[in-house]
Protein backbone atom coordinates (compact mmCIF):
# COMPACT_ATOMS: atom_id res chain seq x y z
CA UNK A 1 0.00 0.00 0.00
CA UNK A 2 1.59 3.25 -1.20
CA UNK A 3 -0.10 6.05 0.77
CA UNK A 4 1.52 8.86 -1.21
CA UNK A 5 0.41 7.26 -4.49
CA UNK A 6 -3.16 6.98 -3.18
CA UNK A 7 -3.16 10.64 -2.12
CA UNK A 8 -1.98 11.64 -5.58
CA UNK A 9 -4.35 9.38 -7.50
CA UNK A 10 -7.43 9.80 -5.29
CA UNK A 11 -7.09 13.24 -3.66
CA UNK A 12 -10.85 13.76 -3.30
CA UNK A 13 -11.49 10.37 -1.66
CA UNK A 14 -8.50 10.63 0.66
CA UNK A 15 -9.44 14.19 1.66
CA UNK A 16 -13.06 13.17 2.22
CA UNK A 17 -12.23 10.23 4.49
CA UNK A 18 -9.44 12.08 6.28
CA UNK A 19 -11.76 14.97 7.15
CA UNK A 20 -14.34 12.50 8.42
CA UNK A 21 -11.78 10.67 10.54
CA UNK A 22 -10.44 13.91 11.99
CA UNK A 23 -13.92 15.06 12.94
CA UNK A 24 -14.27 14.78 16.75
CA UNK A 25 -17.26 12.46 16.20
CA UNK A 26 -15.42 10.43 13.52
CA UNK A 27 -18.01 11.37 10.93
CA UNK A 28 -17.55 8.35 8.66
CA UNK A 29 -20.14 5.84 7.48
CA UNK A 30 -20.05 2.43 9.12
CA UNK A 31 -20.77 0.67 5.80
CA UNK A 32 -18.82 1.76 2.70
CA UNK A 33 -19.06 0.23 -0.77
CA UNK A 34 -16.34 0.79 -3.37
CA UNK A 35 -17.02 -0.13 -7.00
CA UNK A 36 -14.97 -0.06 -10.22
CA UNK A 37 -12.67 -2.28 -12.23
CA UNK A 38 -9.51 -1.73 -10.15
CA UNK A 39 -10.16 -3.98 -7.15
CA UNK A 40 -6.62 -3.69 -5.80
CA UNK A 41 -6.97 0.10 -5.64
CA UNK A 42 -10.23 -0.34 -3.74
CA UNK A 43 -8.52 -2.67 -1.26
CA UNK A 44 -5.61 -0.27 -0.79
CA UNK A 45 -8.02 2.61 -0.19
CA UNK A 46 -9.88 0.57 2.43
CA UNK A 47 -6.57 -0.16 4.16
CA UNK A 48 -5.65 3.52 4.05
CA UNK A 49 -8.93 4.50 5.71
CA UNK A 50 -8.28 1.79 8.31
CA UNK A 51 -4.83 3.31 8.89
CA UNK A 52 -6.30 6.80 9.34
CA UNK A 53 -8.87 5.43 11.79
CA UNK A 54 -6.27 3.62 13.90
CA UNK A 55 -3.23 5.92 13.64
CA UNK A 56 -1.89 7.09 17.02
CA UNK A 57 0.52 9.56 15.37
CA UNK A 58 -0.15 12.48 13.05
CA UNK A 59 -1.93 10.43 10.31
CA UNK A 60 0.68 11.54 7.77
CA UNK A 61 1.73 9.17 4.98
CA UNK A 62 5.09 8.79 6.73
CA UNK A 63 3.69 7.95 10.19
CA UNK A 64 5.49 4.96 11.67
CA UNK A 65 3.34 4.31 14.74
CA UNK A 66 2.68 0.66 15.56
CA UNK A 67 -0.84 0.69 14.11
CA UNK A 68 0.29 2.25 10.82
CA UNK A 69 3.10 -0.28 10.44
CA UNK A 70 0.78 -3.17 11.22
CA UNK A 71 -1.74 -2.04 8.62
CA UNK A 72 0.89 -1.41 5.95
CA UNK A 73 2.06 -5.00 6.48
CA UNK A 74 -1.52 -6.31 6.63
CA UNK A 75 -0.93 -7.61 10.16
CA UNK A 76 -3.29 -5.50 12.27
CA UNK A 77 -5.40 -7.63 14.64
CA UNK A 78 -8.50 -5.48 14.11
CA UNK A 79 -8.24 -4.90 10.33
CA UNK A 80 -9.46 -8.09 8.69
CA UNK A 81 -10.03 -9.28 5.14
CA UNK A 82 -13.21 -11.34 4.79
CA UNK A 83 -13.23 -13.51 1.67
CA UNK A 84 -13.80 -17.10 0.65
CA UNK A 85 -10.19 -17.87 1.63
CA UNK A 86 -9.51 -15.41 4.47
CA UNK A 87 -10.54 -15.66 8.11
CA UNK A 88 -12.23 -19.03 7.95
CA UNK A 89 -12.22 -21.58 10.76
CA UNK A 90 -10.46 -24.92 10.09
CA UNK A 91 -13.87 -26.63 10.17
CA UNK A 92 -15.38 -24.39 7.49
CA UNK A 93 -15.47 -26.55 4.35
CA UNK A 94 -16.93 -23.90 2.03
CA UNK A 95 -14.51 -23.13 -0.80
CA UNK A 96 -16.23 -20.67 -3.12
CA UNK A 97 -18.25 -18.35 -0.86
CA UNK A 98 -18.10 -16.18 2.21
CA UNK A 99 -19.96 -18.57 4.47
CA UNK A 100 -22.65 -18.35 7.12
CA UNK A 101 -20.07 -19.79 9.55
CA UNK A 102 -17.90 -16.74 8.86
CA UNK A 103 -20.91 -14.49 9.48
CA UNK A 104 -21.50 -16.15 12.87
CA UNK A 105 -17.82 -15.77 13.79
CA UNK A 106 -17.87 -12.07 12.84
CA UNK A 107 -20.96 -11.44 14.97
CA UNK A 108 -19.43 -13.24 17.96
CA UNK A 109 -16.07 -11.49 17.62
CA UNK A 110 -17.75 -8.08 17.50
CA UNK A 111 -19.38 -8.75 20.86
CA UNK A 112 -15.94 -8.43 22.44
CA UNK A 113 -14.84 -4.84 22.98
CA UNK A 114 -11.66 -3.65 21.28
CA UNK A 115 -9.22 -0.84 21.90
CA UNK A 116 -8.87 -0.41 18.11
CA UNK A 117 -11.21 0.82 15.40
CA UNK A 118 -12.20 -2.45 13.74
CA UNK A 119 -12.31 -2.53 9.94
CA UNK A 120 -13.63 -5.55 8.03
CA UNK A 121 -12.96 -5.59 4.28
CA UNK A 122 -15.30 -7.90 2.34
CA UNK A 123 -13.98 -8.98 -1.07
CA UNK A 124 -13.21 -12.02 -3.20
CA UNK A 125 -9.85 -13.51 -4.17
CA UNK A 126 -8.59 -15.81 -6.89
CA UNK A 127 -6.32 -18.82 -6.36
CA UNK A 128 -3.25 -16.56 -6.59
CA UNK A 129 -4.51 -14.17 -3.93
CA UNK A 130 -5.46 -11.35 -6.30
CA UNK A 131 -8.31 -9.14 -5.09
CA UNK A 132 -11.61 -9.70 -6.89
CA UNK A 133 -15.05 -8.19 -6.48
CA UNK A 134 -18.03 -9.37 -4.49
CA UNK A 135 -21.09 -10.64 -6.30
CA UNK A 136 -24.20 -12.68 -5.54
CA UNK A 137 -22.28 -15.91 -6.16
CA UNK A 138 -19.46 -15.43 -3.65
CA UNK A 139 -21.41 -13.28 -1.13
CA UNK A 140 -24.79 -14.92 -1.10
CA UNK A 141 -28.06 -13.71 0.35
CA UNK A 142 -28.19 -16.08 3.38
CA UNK A 143 -24.75 -14.88 4.53
CA UNK A 144 -25.58 -11.23 3.93
CA UNK A 145 -28.90 -11.60 5.74
CA UNK A 146 -27.12 -13.12 8.74
CA UNK A 147 -25.10 -9.90 9.01
CA UNK A 148 -27.70 -7.28 8.10
CA UNK A 149 -28.51 -6.28 11.68
CA UNK A 150 -24.79 -6.02 12.42
CA UNK A 151 -24.35 -3.78 9.36
CA UNK A 152 -27.29 -1.62 10.46
CA UNK A 153 -26.28 -1.33 14.11
CA UNK A 154 -22.56 -2.11 14.37
CA UNK A 155 -20.64 -1.90 17.62
CA UNK A 156 -18.87 1.37 18.36
CA UNK A 157 -15.73 2.01 16.28
CA UNK A 158 -16.50 -0.57 13.59
CA UNK A 159 -16.45 0.01 9.81
CA UNK A 160 -17.33 -2.42 7.01
CA UNK A 161 -16.01 -2.14 3.45
CA UNK A 162 -17.49 -3.96 0.46
CA UNK A 163 -15.46 -4.17 -2.76
CA UNK A 164 -17.18 -4.92 -6.06
CA UNK A 165 -16.76 -4.43 -9.78
CA UNK A 166 -20.24 -3.06 -10.33
CA UNK A 167 -22.97 -2.04 -7.92
CA UNK A 168 -25.38 -4.30 -9.81
CA UNK A 169 -23.29 -7.28 -8.69
CA UNK A 170 -24.23 -6.59 -5.08
CA UNK A 171 -27.36 -7.48 -3.17
CA UNK A 172 -29.72 -4.52 -2.88
CA UNK A 173 -29.86 -5.04 0.89
CA UNK A 174 -26.15 -4.22 1.08
CA UNK A 175 -26.31 -1.25 -1.31
CA UNK A 176 -29.16 0.31 0.68
CA UNK A 177 -27.09 0.21 3.87
CA UNK A 178 -23.80 1.45 2.42
CA UNK A 179 -22.34 4.75 1.30
CA UNK A 180 -21.15 4.08 -2.26
CA UNK A 181 -18.03 5.47 -3.96
CA UNK A 182 -16.81 4.90 -7.52
CA UNK A 183 -13.06 4.21 -7.57
CA UNK A 184 -11.44 5.01 -10.96
CA UNK A 185 -8.91 2.52 -12.25
CA UNK A 186 -5.19 3.15 -11.78
CA UNK A 187 -4.40 0.48 -14.36
CA UNK A 188 -3.29 1.22 -17.88
CA UNK A 189 -5.90 0.30 -20.47
CA UNK A 190 -4.55 -2.93 -21.91
CA UNK A 191 -6.28 -3.90 -25.13
CA UNK A 192 -3.70 -6.42 -26.30
CA UNK A 193 -4.93 -9.53 -28.13
CA UNK A 194 -1.75 -10.69 -29.86
CA UNK A 195 -1.80 -14.16 -28.28
CA UNK A 196 -5.33 -14.99 -29.43
CA UNK A 197 -5.48 -13.19 -32.78
CA UNK A 198 -4.65 -16.18 -34.99
CA UNK A 199 -7.05 -18.40 -33.06
CA UNK A 200 -9.96 -15.96 -33.15
CA UNK A 201 -9.53 -14.61 -36.69
CA UNK A 202 -12.60 -15.66 -38.69
CA UNK A 203 -14.48 -17.14 -35.73
CA UNK A 204 -17.63 -15.25 -36.76
CA UNK A 205 -17.79 -17.27 -40.00
CA UNK A 206 -17.18 -20.71 -38.46
CA UNK A 207 -19.66 -23.48 -39.30
CA UNK A 208 -21.27 -25.48 -36.53
CA UNK A 209 -19.08 -28.49 -37.27
CA UNK A 210 -16.01 -26.38 -36.40
CA UNK A 211 -17.01 -25.58 -32.83
CA UNK A 212 -14.70 -28.22 -31.33
CA UNK A 213 -11.84 -26.97 -33.50
CA UNK A 214 -12.26 -23.54 -31.93
CA UNK A 215 -12.33 -25.12 -28.47
CA UNK A 216 -9.13 -27.08 -29.19
CA UNK A 217 -7.33 -23.93 -30.34
CA UNK A 218 -8.45 -21.90 -27.31
CA UNK A 219 -7.55 -24.66 -24.89
CA UNK A 220 -4.09 -25.10 -26.44
CA UNK A 221 -3.39 -21.42 -25.69
CA UNK A 222 -3.97 -22.01 -21.97
CA UNK A 223 -1.22 -24.64 -21.80
CA UNK A 224 1.47 -21.96 -22.08
CA UNK A 225 -0.46 -18.85 -20.97
CA UNK A 226 -2.58 -17.82 -17.99
CA UNK A 227 -6.22 -18.78 -18.57
CA UNK A 228 -7.49 -15.43 -17.29
CA UNK A 229 -5.20 -13.56 -19.67
CA UNK A 230 -6.45 -15.65 -22.62
CA UNK A 231 -10.06 -14.76 -21.79
CA UNK A 232 -9.11 -11.10 -21.38
CA UNK A 233 -7.43 -11.07 -24.78
CA UNK A 234 -10.39 -12.79 -26.43
CA UNK A 235 -12.59 -10.05 -25.01
CA UNK A 236 -10.14 -7.39 -26.22
CA UNK A 237 -10.19 -8.95 -29.70
CA UNK A 238 -13.98 -8.76 -29.78
CA UNK A 239 -13.95 -5.19 -28.49
CA UNK A 240 -11.68 -4.22 -31.37
CA UNK A 241 -14.08 -5.86 -33.86
CA UNK A 242 -16.96 -4.02 -32.22
CA UNK A 243 -15.14 -0.69 -32.54
CA UNK A 244 -14.74 -1.29 -36.28
CA UNK A 245 -18.26 -2.62 -36.89
CA UNK A 246 -19.42 0.86 -37.99
CA UNK A 247 -23.14 0.76 -38.85
CA UNK A 248 -23.53 -3.03 -38.97
CA UNK A 249 -26.19 -3.31 -36.25
CA UNK A 250 -26.55 -7.11 -36.48
CA UNK A 251 -22.80 -7.62 -36.12
CA UNK A 252 -22.67 -5.24 -33.16
CA UNK A 253 -25.39 -7.20 -31.37
CA UNK A 254 -23.56 -10.46 -32.02
CA UNK A 255 -20.27 -9.07 -30.72
CA UNK A 256 -21.90 -7.63 -27.60
CA UNK A 257 -23.45 -11.04 -26.93
CA UNK A 258 -20.07 -12.70 -27.45
CA UNK A 259 -18.31 -10.24 -25.12
CA UNK A 260 -20.90 -11.08 -22.46
CA UNK A 261 -20.30 -14.79 -23.07
CA UNK A 262 -16.58 -14.28 -22.39
CA UNK A 263 -17.43 -12.29 -19.24
CA UNK A 264 -19.51 -15.26 -18.09
CA UNK A 265 -16.53 -17.54 -18.77
CA UNK A 266 -14.36 -15.23 -16.63
CA UNK A 267 -16.90 -15.49 -13.82
CA UNK A 268 -16.75 -19.28 -14.08
CA UNK A 269 -12.96 -19.15 -13.91
CA UNK A 270 -13.17 -17.07 -10.71
CA UNK A 271 -15.32 -19.86 -9.27
CA UNK A 272 -12.47 -22.29 -10.03
CA UNK A 273 -14.43 -24.26 -12.63
CA UNK A 274 -12.45 -26.57 -14.89
CA UNK A 275 -10.92 -24.54 -17.73
CA UNK A 276 -11.73 -27.22 -20.31
CA UNK A 277 -15.42 -27.06 -19.41
CA UNK A 278 -15.34 -23.27 -19.44
CA UNK A 279 -13.78 -23.08 -22.90
CA UNK A 280 -16.00 -25.80 -24.35
CA UNK A 281 -19.10 -23.91 -23.16
CA UNK A 282 -17.65 -20.69 -24.55
CA UNK A 283 -16.91 -22.21 -27.95
CA UNK A 284 -20.48 -23.46 -28.26
CA UNK A 285 -21.83 -20.06 -27.20
CA UNK A 286 -19.71 -18.25 -29.81
CA UNK A 287 -20.40 -20.53 -32.75
CA UNK A 288 -23.88 -21.96 -32.17
CA UNK A 289 -25.66 -19.00 -30.55
CA UNK A 290 -26.24 -16.94 -33.69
Amino acid sequence: MDTQFLEKKYPFLIKYFKSGVENPKKNIAHCILFYGTDLQAQYDLALEVARLLNCTGDRSPECSCLNCNWIRNNQHPAVLTISKVDNKSPNDVSKTVISIDQARTIKNDLLVTSEYHRVLIFCDKDKDGNILGLNENNFQEPTANALLKTFEEPPLNTTFFFLTKDKTDMLSTIISRAQCFFVPSTLKDNRDFAIVKDTMDGYLELNRNKVLDLYDKMYSLTKENDSGEILNQIQNYMAELLKNALDNHILKLKLIKDINAVEHAKDELRLNMNIQTILENLAFALVLDR
